[in-house]
Parts: structure tokens; sequence; C-alpha cells
């Protein structure tokens, strides 16, 4: 019995959804509903995909997962790690210490500005030292912060391009501290520019316990249930990590809902460029796609409220879903939005029996939704006749708002004038306008759109990314390029890739406009096969 089954799952605010694939045939799909604790909705989802008896568990091959455990743990600011804080860069950087700017709770959440140190040391970006590493200094930060801190932070000024003095100062606090606390090196989480990477480094340090408590149950479930395979978690950038990388990576999957997504809408629809529309419950979700994968943003990203240099999708969230409550005055709509009735929609939309007006009403009532989805267990619209009590006036206005928000968001992301092509996705996709609208010329709904971000995390492609410095006057082009190459090669390993699949996505050089000379950054993605 070969092992050719994949199982994927894909955590929304409302729903998780979950799929088992044999190739490109959906065996089973799954919709429950999303827990507070994240893991419990996911294992309600396996259990529903393994009692379809589409497969057995011999079989799988890989279990994957698009997660909202850390971004949750961030916004929410609960179950964090209390964080010692290091920098490697007096006196040259002691200006602006580590947490400016940061929300007063986020900081308490993790524990205070109190376990902050800022140690002599850095380089320049040739690899000169700013100062010499004062390895004494990081001894006895470590006796202040012992029993205070379960995990550590550090950040050294151009570090992920000499990142030496990050790791001379890892092993000196495991020397003081114990093996077992964990430490995040910012030269292997974000790029250069030192205040937004540490911050990226500090948060990611702050949630490597849930990272580890949630892949730990993951682990335990799939165990239990005798399924004997390797568990993959998605990447902002819609590929995926080995679930052990992750641990120590956990800030590489705040976005990989919407990555997993667009990278599920591509493999459905053969569809390399285009623009995505993810409709949920409560929310749309507005993509691009450049060659299969989601366009990067090239603004800063803040999450939680801190500004960081994480790889993530360019993405646009707008109030717009199936549950979104249609605002009236006597016969007139006065608003749409941005409330939501989220999942209590199969109680309280006019379509359910319920008292409230809602986006997916106005489908109802347009003649847009005339079929039950499989994986939904309710019918669409139980109570019809109240919807066809509802002015007509109203639902016309409703639906020119659904179309217009939709019409603005997908122009607002697109970057070449003319119409183009959208997919649409998720379980809210019957539920809004698909024809007619301005600035698209095509709506495609691809199979199974309704589970397409579970079906994403299923595409067993590894992702990892690599930057450095060159100063193409002293070193020849291609030999720098192939250095950064070659680091992130390595860095594909250790996610879980075949060393000899790896292949280069793109190279990215750009000059430093600021420095004397012929000095660029290097930036290089790459992806790599799981299987052979």
């Amino acid at each position: 019995m070969g092992k050719d089954v994949r199982i994927g799952f894909d955590v929304g605010g409302t729903f998780t959804d979950g799929v088992m694939l044999r190739g490109k045939d959906v065996l089973a799909k799954a919709k429950a509903l999303t827990s507070e604790d994240v893991t419990s909705g996911i294992i309600h989802a396996l259990d529903i995909l393994l009692n379809t008896n589409k497969a057995e568990v011999a079989e799988i091959a890989l279990v994957s997962l698009g997660t909202t455990h850390t971004t949750n743990a961030i916004i929410e600011r609960r179950n964090l790690n209390k964080v010692g804080i290091f920098r490697l860069g007096a006196p040259a950087t002691t200006a602006i210490p580590p947490l400016t700017g940061w929300p007063n709770d986020l900081k308490i959440a993790i524990g205070g500005e109190e376990n902050i140190f800022i140690i002599r040391g850095g380089k320049e970006y040739d690899g000169r030292d700013i100062a010499p590493l004062d390895e004494d200094a990081i001894k006895n930060a470590c006796k202040k912060i012992a029993g205070k801190v379960d995990s550590i932070a550090i950040t050294g000024v151009f570090s992920p391009i000499i990142p030496d003095q990050e790791e001379r100062t890892a092993e000196i606090i495991r020397q003081e501290l114990g093996d077992n606390i964990p430490i995040t090196l910012s030269n292997h989480i974000a790029s250069i520019s030192l205040l937004e990477r540490e911050n990226s480094t500090i948060l990611n340090a702050s949630v490597i316990t849930v990272m580890r408590k949630a892949i730990d149950a993951l682990k335990t479930a799939v165990k239990e249930r005798d399924i004997n395979a390797p568990l993959f978690i998605v990447q902002n950038d819609g590929t995926i990590m080995s679930a052990d990388y992750a641990v120590n990576y956990p800030i590489f999957t705040v976005a990989s809902g919407p990555a997993a997504s667009v990278r599920g809408a591509v493999y459905l629809s053969g569809i390399d460029n285009g623009v995505i529309v993810d409709i949920g419950g409560t929310s749309t979700d507005v993509a691009f796609i450049v060659n299969g994968f989601p366009r990067e943003s090239s603004v800063t990203v803040t999450i939680g409220g801190v500004k960081t240099n994480i790889r993530c999708p360019d993405l646009m969230s707008i109030a717009l879903g199936g549950g979104t409550i249609v605002k009236t005055r006597s016969q007139d709509v006065i608003g749409l939005g941005p409330e939501s009735v989220g999942y209590n929609l199969v109680k309280l939309a006019k379509s359910f029996g319920g008292p409230i007006i809602t986006t997916h009403d106005v489908a109802v009532a347009k003649g847009l939704v005339n079929q039950k989805l499989d994986v939904f267990e309710s019918d669409f619209a139980p109570y019809i006749e109240n919807v066809k009590k509802l002015d007509k006036k109203i639902i016309d206005a409703a639906y020119e708002a659904i179309k217009k928000r939709l019409e603005v968001a997908v122009d607002q992301m697109k970057t070449v004038a003319g119409d183009i092509k959208a997919i649409f996705l998720g379980g809210g996709a019957l539920v809004v306008p698909r024809e007619g609208l301005e600035g698209i010329s095509e709506v495609i709904l691809p199979p199974h759109f309704e589970v397409c971000g579970a079906i994403g995390t299923t595409i067993a492609e590894i992702g990892a990314y690599a930057e450095g410095v060159a100063d193409l006057e002293i070193e020849d082009r291609n030999e720098a390029i192939n250095k950064v190459i070659e680091k992130a090669k390595d860095e594909a390993q250790k996610a879980g890739a075949i060393r000899h699949s790896v292949e280069i996505l793109d190279i990215e050089e750009i000059p430093f406009a600021y420095m004397p000379g012929k000095r660029e950054k290097v930036r290089v993605r790459v992806k790599g096969k799981i299987f052979e």
C-alpha cells in the first residue's frame, strides 16, 4: 500500500477546514468550528476526515497545517513567553532601546523592560567589529534573569551578514542558563535593518511555547490515530516547513492562512497571475499572485501593534463576509458592516429564521445562492420566505454596496491597468456578486473553492530565503550571489527540504545608495521538495 494521501487544515476565525487528498483528487472535506484553543477544532476536523473511511491511515504521507496560533497569542497577549532581550550593539545603538514603540500591555506580557540588555558588540557590514563582544556582561545579565525568563532573543548589528557574535552569545547563555532555554537568533529571522529585525526576533521568542504546545498536541493526536506521517506547517509565503523547524520559528506562520489560500487557488485553477478574493464569514482577504505565489508586501508589516520586517503576503482585509450585517433605516440601506454575525449566521440571519439582514440574505434574495455545499450541515436558506418578504429596494441597494466594496478592494490590489481575472474562494464565495464587476474580466470559482485554504496547505514545497551584503569593488558578483544562494539552500534543508531538489525562486540585488562604493544587498528565495 503506497503512501500517497495528504491531509491538510486551514484554521479560520469561524471554521477550521480540513481536506484529504490523493493526488489532485479530494477524497473528503470537513468544516469544524474553530475552538478557543484552536487545537481542539483541528483534531475534530481530523476525526471527521478519518471517519469517512476514504483512505487507510497507512496511506497518509503527510499532515499539514495553516495555523493562527501565533497570531492569536500576540494579538490577545495570551500565553506568551517571558523574554530575555540581548542587543549586541553598545555603544553605537543605545539611543533607541529595544521595545521602543511597543504597546505597553505587550511589553508587560513578555516580561517588561527589566529583562533588556544592550551589550557591547555588533558588526560593520564588512565584518569588522563595532566593538568586541563583552562576554562578562552577558554572564552578568544571565545571573539577573535566571528564573525570570523562559525564552531568549538575541539581535546583533549586521548579524545576518556576520553571525558569529550572536552565536557566541547563545553559547554563553546556554552555559549559564542551561541547554533547555529556547534562544532565537535574529540572523535566522529577518533581514538586515536593526530595529524591525529585533522586533521580529523578540516576537518570535515570545511565541515559542505557544507553537511548541500546539505542535506537541497535534503530534500526540496524529500518533493516537496510528498515523505515521510527518507534520508540516505553512509559512507566510505559501510554502511549508517541518513542524520541528516551526517550533523554533513560529513567527514565520503569522500570515499562513491567506498564503495557503493563494497556493490552493493556484493549484486548483491553474492560474499563476491574478487576484485572489477569499471570502469568509466575517471578512474578505484580497491578495495578488505572481508566478503562483502571493506577492510579498513591500511595506513594514505590523503584528500586534509592533513593526516588523517579517516576510508576509501583500494582503488587504475588508469587512465583508457571509455574515456581514446590512444596516437599514426605514426602507434605506445606511451601512454594510463592519459588524458580522460570524458563526451565529445560522441563528441570527433572516434566511435561518433570525432577525438580522446579512450579506447571505441579500445573496439568497438575488438568487446567487441556490445550492447547499456538502461540507456544511445546514441548508442555505431554511426560512427563505423571510427573505422574500424583504423590500426589493433594500436588497438592490445592499447588493450594489457589496459589489462596490469588492471592486474597490480589487482595484487597490492591482498593479496594472485593465481588467484581470479573479479567483473567488471560501465559504462566502457564493454570497457575493460574481458578474458585472468593474475591473474584473472573469470570476473563477475553482473546484472545492470552499476549502481552498486547506488544500493549499497540502502542497508539499519547502520554502526558505537568505540575505547578504556584497561589496562589488572587492569581490566577484557571481561569487557573492552564490554565497547567499548556498545560505538559502541551507535554510531550506533545515526546514525539511531535500538538498538537491532546492531551486531558486528569485534573486534580488538592491544597491545601498547611502554607502560609498558598489555595495548592495542580495536576497535569495528558494523552494525544495519533501519527497523524491
